[in-house]
């Protein structure tokens, strides 16, 4: 007896929740990334660590983007390019 049948749905889930999955994922990695980048070149091991442990959809990383992380901190990064 089959227990799983793979077909055009992939079962009850469908073929819908396969890409809602792709685009938070997506998404997770763009500001997960954008954030550890930010912490690291920064000095905030703190932070860094943080992000880099719990998950919350991006909300965590947003919010230290935004607003943990000071306008004069960003000009800071962009000089020692």
């Amino acid at each position: 007896m089959r227990y799983f049948e793979y077909g055009s749905g992939y079962g009850i889930i469908g073929q819908g929740l396969s890409i809602w999955i792709i685009a938070i994922l997506a998404w997770t990695l763009y500001w997960k990334g954008r954030a550890l980048w930010r912490a690291a070149r920064l000095g905030h091991f703190e932070w860094f660590i943080a992000i880099l442990v719990i998950n919350t959809l991006g909300l965590l990383e947003i919010a230290y983007l935004y607003y943990f992380t000071k306008p004069e901190e960003d000009k800071k990064e962009n000089k020692n390019e």
